[in-house]
């Protein structure tokens, strides 16, 4: 299998979400996005998949190493590979690698958060950083191919972290049963004290009047980050980072799914249907 076909199957499986995103790019910087979601993927995997910490320690360590050997031009994983080929400037783009690294480590270091500032962290370090890397890498394609410089160095717009936020809110939202599963709710501690709802309820997947409330107060504050979000891309954006407002609006549509339901989203997964996810990616601009 080539880094391309690994990538693809990481990041983007026919059928979900992130598939039809990345349809909706240019040609030109597909390659380039798919191998960044697949990266984020591996350190999702890392941290949120591993049950021994010191094991996901260790995993994260190499890929640690990797990315600096990605840096110096001597890659071994497939994700790396890639990136290596189509990164226009690899060592500009080392710093916000490591970042996202970094944030993911956070998972290793807490599974719950005492409040939402606390969580913001959280979600700035790995939503913020990812979605400045797909901006930039969907702008230095397009660039590339008007025959600009793009060595991958210009900051990302102020747009894009406060969208990279809000995607991880909705999220959150959508995987909170997945999540509590595995040892991690990211509902912070405060919010749930107020609600009246606890761990135990979320872990054994515990429908009541006051989990509803809360998962409408934190479907209400998803929604409204996307929403401020979107209305902050310029108009001369959207065209470039069609991947990005896919992605918002295929989690706008999943948590008005979501809602409807009644947030009964503790013993499964709430999707949309693929034909449903084309549209909507389609549609997105």
């Amino acid at each position: 299998m080539n880094f391309d076909d690994y990538c693809q199957q990481k990041a983007a499986p026919p059928g979900s979400s992130t598939y039809y995103a990345l349809r909706q790019a240019r040609a030109a910087s597909q390659p380039l996005l798919t191998a960044l979601f697949a990266l984020r993927r591996e350190f999702e995997e890392t941290v949120k998949e591993t049950s021994d910490p010191a094991v996901g320690r260790t995993k994260l360590a190499w890929w640690q190493k990797e990315i600096a050997a990605l840096a110096t031009g001597s890659p071994s994983h497939p994700v790396s590979k890639a990136l290596a080929a189509y990164l226009p400037n690899v060592q500009a783009e080392y710093p916000a690698l490591q970042a996202l690294l970094v944030g993911f480590e956070m998972d290793l270091d807490q599974a719950r958060y005492l409040d939402y500032p606390n969580l913001q962290r959280y979600v700035r370090g790995v939503g913020g950083n990812f979605a400045a890397l797909v901006s930039r890498a969907a702008t230095n394609a397009t660039n590339n191919g008007h025959g600009h410089a793009t060595d991958g160095s210009a900051p990302a717009p102020e747009w894009t972290a406060p969208l990279g936020e809000a995607l991880m809110l909705a999220q959150f939202v959508a995987e909170t049963g997945n999540d509590a599963r595995h040892g991690r709710i990211y509902i912070p501690i405060d919010e749930m004290q107020r609600f009246n709802v606890t761990a135990a309820d979320l872990i054994n997947r515990k429908y009541t009047d006051a989990f509803t409330e809360l998962m409408r107060f934190e479907t209400q504050r998803a929604r409204a980050a996307l929403q401020t979000a979107l209305a902050a891309v310029p108009t001369n954006a959207r065209r470039t980072q069609r991947t990005l407002l896919a992605l918002a609006a295929l989690s706008l549509a999943l948590l008005d799914e979501i809602e409807r339901d009644g947030y009964h989203v503790l013993h499964q997964r709430i999707s949309l249907t693929p034909i449903r996810k084309l549209w909507i990616a389609w549609r997105a601009k």
